[in-house]
């Protein structure tokens, strides 16, 4: 009987404690919304700021490694800019925007001619 009491009165904390959780906070104050944009903005210019060491830096170990490798005699292409490439074009996903979905090709559904590489059915052994 005691175990019983002591769920109840742990499930009756829980809501009590759920519900003061739920409780509505009062909107912030002027000084308190300048502060957070403020802060925000604070946060924008950091974050870009990295964004540009980061940018940096690897241009910076790309072009060391092309370096490298032309002394090395190992094959190199010409260095791409994917990010103005995109920007370029308008859109993410690096297809063009007309570009259709190709077709769902699956053995399962049936869509798409079985494997060469899978291991054919093995024949059931002769009964003795």
């Amino acid at each position: 009987m005691m175990i019983d009491a002591r769920i109840f009165i742990g499930a009756v904390l829980a809501s009590l404690i759920g519900a003061q959780a739920q409780a509505k906070l009062p909107p912030p104050t002027p000084e308190q919304q300048q502060s957070a944009a403020q802060k925000k903005a604070q946060a924008d210019a950091e974050q870009e700021k990295a964004k540009q060491e980061l940018d940096a830096s690897m241009n910076a170990v790309a072009k060391r490694w092309r370096e490298t490798a032309s002394t090395n005699g190992w094959q190199t292409y010409p260095a791409s800019s994917g990010a103005g490439a995109q920007a370029a074009s308008g859109n993410q996903g690096g297809q063009g925007a007309a570009a259709p979905n190709p077709p769902i090709r699956s053995e399962k559904q049936g869509t798409a001619p079985p494997s060469t590489d899978v291991k054919p059915d093995a024949k059931p052994a002769a009964a003795k």
